[in-house]
């Protein structure tokens, strides 16, 4: 999700292997496609962003039913019980997470991934939480404003662990992310990336996430998560995949990913048939959607995607990650007018509301993250 989705630089033709630190085990690594780009891998991350938006706009009741005047249930009678399941977008962006920071941390030293992640994530972010409390705050918006001392706090990305209102509703996946983050940079990035590390860190990621499952102490969970591990660890297992297809550890680290994501997924989204519940999601269809996350990312690890190659796709992966954040909050304002405030019809209102976000996360990938992300991480890279 966040991200730019380019494969590595792979070796010449007739050489085998790739040269790496001493202790490494050396693997064929795959032809990348002639951009240097993965772009079905920014498809997929945008298509992953539109199902959370479905969910955010008529797939759960909450704040959003405000927006439309009615519960979404009444507005998409039919589709609500479909956009239910793009909550599970997330997930598909935590495989895709896996692939893509595994593949960025690989032979790159600690303080270039750490610049790289910083400045990928923080300029789109500081801007839409100034952005979304100031609109919030304006008389004429329903909806309730942060605090001012929180607005500043949420600006550290650290309001979940410290208890703050949140800006941005999406920004817990973010605090998932980070902390997947943490723990890779200090297990594989800073010791070196190879085959053999990365392979620990999965079994040692997925055994001690088992335990703490059960183990009743909340740092664990915290640290660990359980319920989300699965997913990154199984995006690493299909870099794997994506170096060697061949990799038997690879494979296995992506099917018991798969099996034990999938159950985390049920237990947490499955219910059993209630009318006055807002949908039903049944335990088929969680698993469907689950394993079209690893399924999509294993096609493009195979490169049996490479002709999705569209320039196109490029710019869908620049805009994920911004319209993912302003879509949730921001979306509802946009709802509000058009709606209620125009009497535009319910799927129209639906298509707008998309598009004008699409719009703003261009607006923010233009006019913030091109200018400031290469300043960013050139200031870090600098720092003793």
């Amino acid at each position: 999700m966040t991200e730019t989705a380019v494969s590595p630089r792979k070796p010449q033709p007739g050489v085998a292997v790739l040269v790496e630190p001493p202790g490494a085990t050396t693997v064929p690594r795959r032809r990348r496609d002639s951009a240097g780009r993965l772009r079905a891998l920014d498809g997929l991350r945008l298509v992953a962003a539109l199902m959370v938006a479905l969910y955010h706009y008529g797939g759960r009741g909450g704040e959003v039913a405000q927006a439309w005047g009615t519960s979404p249930k009444d507005q998409f009678p039919t589709l609500h019980s479909l956009f239910a399941y793009g909550c599970l977008g997330v997930q598909v962006f935590f495989v895709i997470s896996g692939f893509v920071i595994c593949m960025s941390g690989w032979g790159r030293p600690l303080k270039s991934f750490f610049a790289s992640r910083a400045s990928r994530l923080l300029p789109a972010y500081w801007v839409a939480v100034l952005i979304v409390t100031a609109v919030f705050a304006l008389p004429m918006v329903a909806y309730k404003a942060v605090s001012p001392s929180d607005a500043l706090v949420n600006l550290t990305m650290l309001q979940m662990p410290l208890g703050v209102d949140r800006v941005l509703g999406v920004c817990w996946t973010l605090w998932a992310e980070v902390r997947f983050y943490a723990l890779f940079a200090l297990c594989v990035v800073l010791p070196g990336a190879n085959r053999r590390r990365v392979i620990m860190f999965c079994a040692g990621w997925t055994l001690a996430a088992v335990i703490a499952e059960n183990a009743n102490m909340p740092l664990l969970d915290i640290v660990l998560m359980p319920e989300y591990a699965p997913f990154f660890i199984g995006g690493v297992g299909l870099y794997l995949v994506h170096r060697d297809r061949r990799d038997v550890y690879g494979w296995s680290i992506v099917a018991v990913s798969w099996l034990i994501g999938q159950h985390f997924a049920v237990r947490g989204l499955w219910h059993a048939p209630d009318p006055e519940a807002f949908s039903y999601r049944s335990s088929f269809g969680i698993i469907a959607v689950v394993t079209f996350g690893f399924v999509a990312v294993a096609a493009i690890a195979l490169g049996l995607l490479n002709r999705v190659n569209w320039r196109w796709l490029t710019v869908a992966g620049a805009l994920t990650y911004p319209f993912y954040l302003v879509h949730e909050h921001l979306g509802w304002v946009v709802i509000h007018a058009l709606h209620r405030g125009l009497g535009l019809a319910s799927g129209v209102t639906f298509a707008l509301t998309v598009a004008s976000m699409l719009l703003l996360a261009w607006l923010l990938n233009k006019y913030v993250e091109k200018p400031l992300t290469p300043l960013l991480r050139a200031a870090l890279t600098k720092v003793r």
